[in-house]
Formats: C-alpha cells, sequence, structure tokens
C-alpha cells in the first residue's frame, strides 16, 4: 500500500473496533463478546480502513488480531448481516461481498506482520480473517470452522479457496471448505492452520511476545518477505528467483543489512532502523 495520503487526519476513534498502539504494535482487538464478536457492516468497513491508514503511516511494526470474551470471531452477525443481505439486490450484495473481500486483501498486503491470537471459536469471517494473518497464534479452545456451505453460500467466502489450499493443501481445504466441520487445536495444528499453539488462555500473551520480537526485529526484510510470499504464490520459478534478486539488490543498498555488518563486527545487537 502506498505511504502517500491525502488530507484527511488520522482517524482518533474507530467506532467497530478496540485499537490500542505501544511499541509499534497495534492491538485490534474484536470487542462484541456479547455476539461472539459477530462481524458488522461497520466492523467489516473499519478494518479495510484501518488496515489502511496504518498501512500509509509506517508506524507499526506488527498488529495483533484479537477477540474479546470467550471467543475471537463467529463470523457474520446473522441478524444485522445474513438477515439484512436477504433484503439487498445483486449490485449491492457485490458491493458488500467485494468489501469483505477488501478486509482480506488489505491483511494481505499491509507491510507489516498480522498476528491472529484465536481462542474458542473462529468461525465463518472470522476463520478467514485468522487464515489471512501471517501467523496464527492459537490456544487450546480454539476451533475453526469454515461455515459458508452450511448456510447455502460456497466455501470459497473472502479468498478462502485461494489463501486455504496453499496453507493446509488442497485435500484438507476441500474438506474444510465443503463440510464446513470445526477443526480443534490438536488437528489444525497438525495440519498447519496453526502457527503456534499455546497454552490454555494464553493466546493473547503468546501473540503479544512474537509482536514484540517482530516489532524488535528488521521491518523492512519482514515487509519484502511478506510481499514476496504473496507476490510468489502464483509466479513461475524463474520470475520469482527474478523477483527474489531484484529485492535483495535493493534492501543491500539499505541501512539495515549496513548495520548487522557493523554490529557483528563490533559484537554487539543490531540496532534495526527498518531502511
Amino acid at each position: 500500500m502506498s505511504p502517500f495520503t491525502g488530507s484527511a487526519a488520522r482517524t482518533s476513534d474507530w467506532r467497530h473496533l478496540r485499537v490500542t498502539r505501544a511499541d509499534g504494535i497495534a492491538t485490534v482487538t474484536l470487542a462484541r463478546p456479547e455476539k461472539l464478536n459477530a462481524l458488522t457492516f461497520g466492523a467489516y468497513a473499519d478494518l479495510r480502513d484501518l488496515l489502511a491508514e496504518l498501512s500509509r503511516e509506517r508506524a507499526v511494526r506488527a498488529l495483533v488480531l484479537a477477540g474479546e470474551g470467550r471467543g475471537f470471531c463467529s463470523g457474520g452477525d446473522v441478524d444485522e448481516i445474513i438477515g439484512a443481505t436477504l433484503a439487498l439486490d445483486t449490485a449491492q450484495l457485490l458491493d458488500f461481498n467485494r468489501m469483505t473481500g477488501q478486509v482480506v486483501r488489505a491483511v494481505r498486503e499491509c507491510p507489516f506482520p498480522v498476528i491472529a491470537a484465536v481462542h474458542g471459536v473462529a468461525a465463518g469471517a472470522g476463520a478467514v480473517l485468522a487464515l489471512a494473518a501471517d501467523f496464527r497464534v492459537a490456544d487450546p479452545t480454539a476451533r475453526f470452522a469454515f461455515l459458508f456451505t452450511r448456510v447455502g453460500l460456497s466455501g470459497g467466502d473472502m479468498g478462502a479457496a485461494y489463501l486455504l489450499p496453499r496453507v493446509v493443501g488442497l485435500g484438507h481445504a476441500t474438506r474444510l471448505l465443503m463440510l464446513g466441520e470445526p477443526v480443534r487445536a490438536p488437528e489444525a495444528e497438525r495440519i498447519g492452520l496453526i502457527s503456534e499453539l499455546a497454552e490454555d488462555g494464553g493466546a493473547d500473551q503468546a501473540a503479544q511476545r512474537l509482536a514484540h520480537r517482530l516489532a524488535g526485529g528488521p521491518a523492512l526484510a519482514y515487509a519484502q518477505t511478506k510481499a514476496l510470499l504473496t507476490a510468489e504464490l502464483d509466479m513461475p520459478l524463474a520470475a520469482a528467483i527474478e523477483l527474489d534478486a531484484a529485492t535483495q539488490a535493493l534492501l543491500m543498498n539499505g541501512e539495515d543489512y549496513a548495520e548487522f555488518h557493523a554490529a557483528f563486527t563490533a559484537k554487539r545487537p543490531p540496532k534495526w532502523q527498518g531502511r
């Protein structure tokens, strides 16, 4: 995402999310615990706009996406989204579905690592949000369910049919997207859907530890690694190798690369600047 913006000021209050920032880390909490953090039209829009705003600012080095209460996110709100969409025409439905996809694109394209801290249910759109993150840190209560076929829709919602096979393989992805059955933490870890299995009740703390580790590291190197992982998913090998070469040549002109050598020579830890 481009760092250039217009005259709009930074958003001071996000109505549908709780956002805190400290030490280069943004923590974004879905905060409707009484609804298992079910998403509304406004929550989708806030996530899309927040990620774009943080990407332009370039002040955040890692982001943690968490859910308050008993679970991570139960998906789209049955009344406020599923019920409401029954009254929309095709053009309005296309606008809505494009917006939800824009949230996933924003997660994948933002220049900082995104960590989903998952406990309890991550269902429907909640499962896809976790899937889109760079890391999924979960505790033993976590269960993922891609429920779209169970409400009569395609399992390929919000990019799930693109992302899930690349994370867990085509066979597992077919089963999960077709049947919509829940995947509990032990199986999710086994098939690669979980990046780190935390202790019971420890997903948020483990996600914050990882975020601090990432925030203290070479931010530009992480940003380029994320960009290449996304860009090279559909590239032939020769094109991917050429893109790697061009990226490394640019980074070798950066301050962090020179700082590593200086720190190694002086036998001290590097002081990463993200440049």
